[in-house]
């Protein structure tokens, strides 16, 4: 059995976004913190994409529908 450390890699928009080391635990935090670079995040969905070249990615996808 062979054990390997994944990291973690959010998405959005195509482009991966910085995980700092303090957040890295706390998805909602993170969140947050992505927020304030993208606004966007907080209205959309974290998918889970799956495992990809020994990184786990998780990508944020915007919601979409009409307003009113």
């Amino acid at each position: 059995m062979k054990i390997e450390q994944l990291t973690r890699t959010y998405r959005y928009d195509g482009m991966d976004l910085p995980v700092p080391p303090h957040l890295a635990a706390d998805p909602q935090q993170l969140r947050a913190y992505h927020a304030t670079l993208y606004p966007a995040i907080l209205n959309a969905e974290a998918v889970d994409v799956g495992v990809s070249n020994g990184v786990h990615v998780t990508e944020y996808r915007r919601a979409v529908g009409t307003k009113g």
